[in-house]
């Protein structure tokens, strides 16, 4: 397997690009950082987190990984992104009622 490093500027901050094969990887630890340089590993948590992620993770693991487990998927993705209350909607008002 060969590997070749290499860094990109995005946004006035240096992003490590790792070759691999015929594939580029980039370090989602350097653009967190970039939001956040002493916190990125929440900002990655939370991204990971996010239903939106998860869909567009399940989508690619479907296209590039023929060993895919697409029903142990299924229990991921429909834990992702709910709310912790089993609420149908919330009111709030304010004043007399």
């Amino acid at each position: 397997m060969s590997r070749k490093n290499r860094e990109i500027e995005v946004l006035e901050t240096s992003v490590k690009v790792a070759r691999i094969e015929e594939s580029d990887f980039i370090s989602l630890t350097d653009i967190a950082r970039h939001r956040d340089s002493e916190r990125g590993d929440y900002i990655i948590q939370n991204w990971l987190r996010n239903r939106n992620t998860i869909e567009f993770l399940g989508i690619w693991e479907q296209l590039n990984n023929p060993a895919f487990n697409s029903i142990e998927f299924d229990g991921i993705r429909n834990q992702a992104g709910l709310p912790g209350l089993d609420a149908l909607a919330q009111f709030n008002l304010s004043g007399r009622y």
